[in-house]
């Protein structure tokens, strides 16, 4: 019989290549993993991973158990789901990550709504990138992530996660005030092919939505300053120091002095925000309400 712990271990191992990293995300030793990883190669009577100078990948054997594993947890999450809500499940907590911008545009007007119609959900907010929250959905750290598409990110058909659509918002440049295009009605990229340039730094998901609209545009991007924080990117703009692309509601309530925006001419780059959970998980009677939450507040 194989036990379902061990299974959430192995795709731990599979999403993080290292039994290290696998390890801290579960919160158990390295040498835990490796013990229950050979218990399930007892149970299967198959090797199901390898080890190696980059780390650990999985066999022939273990890719075919992991296709499995993803569709026995969610079925084990939908279990979850009916039993909470035959037992009612009108109480709970439910922890939610984000980004910054995202906590502010649809997650804390979402709490607002969730106090007037589910006053027994209780929720824990915590900070993070898209490209973090993610993995610690997958981890059973937190239960719901609103992140941003991105390079690399599971895509909306993966078998891990449910995906729900939250909103879609254009990117605006941000140039000097004394800047040569600062006249203009919009700014087309390629004109700012020789310009510094202002951005989050690499692996945030907004850093890959920039580059890729400026490859669009036929020039990559000289990137002098960095910050994920996007009040700096617009002070360090601010004192001519470079040029940026912003998402236009990170600009709400940020001091614009010293700065001109202008919408891109064309087809503006867009970082697309959605929320996710574990598969088999969206119909908890725990976090069906904070998803219904999340999506009237993007509407709203």
């Amino acid at each position: 019989m194989i036990e379902a712990r061990r299974l959430h271990i192995l795709r731990a191992v599979a999403d993080h290549r290292t039994v290290t990293a696998a390890a801290a995300a579960l919160y158990l030793t390295p040498s835990a993993v490796s013990q229950q990883l050979a218990a399930l190669e007892q149970e299967t009577g198959h090797r199901l991973v390898e080890r190696g100078a980059k780390g650990v990948r999985l066999t022939p054997a273990g890719e075919i158990l992991l296709s499995h594993t993803n569709a026995v947890l969610a079925q084990l999450e939908r279990a979850e789901a009916e039993l909470a809500a035959y037992g009612s499940g009108a109480a709970g907590t439910v922890t939610v990550a984000s980004f910054a911008t995202g906590i502010a545009l649809v997650v804390a007007p979402a709490l607002g709504r969730l106090a007037e119609s589910a006053p027994g959900i209780r929720i824990r907010v915590q900070d993070a990138e898209g490209d973090a929250s993610l993995p610690m959905v997958l981890d059973r750290r937190v239960d719901v992530a609103v992140a941003v598409e991105y390079r690399g990110a599971p895509p909306a058909d993966d078998p891990r996660l449910t995906h729900v659509p939250l909103y879609a918002e254009p990117f605006d440049a941000v140039v000097p005030v004394a800047h040569r295009l600062a006249d203009a009605d919009e700014v087309p990229l390629a004109e700012l092919a020789k310009d510094p340039w202002i951005g989050p730094y690499p692996g945030n998901p907004c850093h890959d939505v920039v580059v890729l609209a400026c490859e669009s545009a036929g020039f990559q991007p000289r990137m002098e300053h960095s910050s994920d924080d996007f009040r700096a990117v617009v002070s360090l703009a601010a004192a001519d120091v470079g040029v940026a692309l912003v998402p236009r509601s990170a600009l709400h309530g940020t001091d614009l002095t010293g700065v001109v925006v202008r919408p891109v001419d064309g087809v503006a780059p867009t970082r697309r925000v959605f929320a996710a959970v574990r598969r088999g998980a969206e119909e908890h009677p725990l976090i069906r309400p904070v998803l219904d939450a999340l999506d009237e507040a993007a509407r709203a």
